[in-house]
């Protein structure tokens, strides 16, 4: 098993931190990871993004030119990105702010209403659990109990009440993403 992930959106959006929350659970379960974050000096409202490679084998290098899984969470990431999903990729997306859906037709698409669903919930805080969950509900890279671990260890102890949160808007994340093509 080998996945080549990216994630992309703008800074403040939780991109790294779904990154490391996913590095941490490969860890976790004996794969070999690489963790490479990206970002402006702006952070928040810059754009951001993060590679994230799972392997069961040695990884020889953390750049890349093709994933096998992207994530975009804003239009400028769509644009620089989803031509680079691999033939038989996976793009997901979150239709919040852009101006286009994929075109691709050689991908799989999906569409995830992460901030619309998180608004209506009043829980804006875990937008990105809700993506990551609808990752995970697409290609299960990690275990969901190896997620939680990742997810504590990210998080100060301070916000370890908030773990419950998280998980429900994980859990959540996998039932409103949806198959476009």
């Amino acid at each position: 098993m080998k996945k080549e992930i990216i994630i992309a959106g703008f800074g403040g959006q939780g991109v790294l931190s779904m990154g490391k929350i996913l590095a941490y659970a490969g860890l976790m379960q004996g794969k070999e990871v690489t963790w490479m974050p990206a970002y402006g000096p702006e952070q928040r409202g810059g754009t951001a993004n993060v590679t994230v490679i799972l392997s069961d084998d040695p990884i020889s290098s953390p750049l890349l030119q093709k994933y096998d899984i992207v994530v975009v969470l804003n239009q400028p990431s769509m644009d620089k990105f989803e031509p680079k999903v691999k033939p038989g990729g996976i793009l997901i997306f979150d239709p919040n702010g852009m101006t286009r859906i994929p075109e691709r037709k050689d991908i799989s698409v999906y569409r995830i209403a992460a901030t619309d669903t998180a608004a209506a919930l009043n829980q804006n805080k875990t937008f990105n659990m809700f993506v990551l969950g609808g990752l995970l509900k697409i290609d299960p890279v990690v275990d969901m109990d190896n997620v939680m671990l990742g997810l504590k260890k990210s998080l100060p102890e301070r916000h370890h009440k908030l773990l419950p949160a998280n998980e429900a808007a994980m859990i959540k994340g996998g039932e409103i993403i949806e198959k476009l093509w």
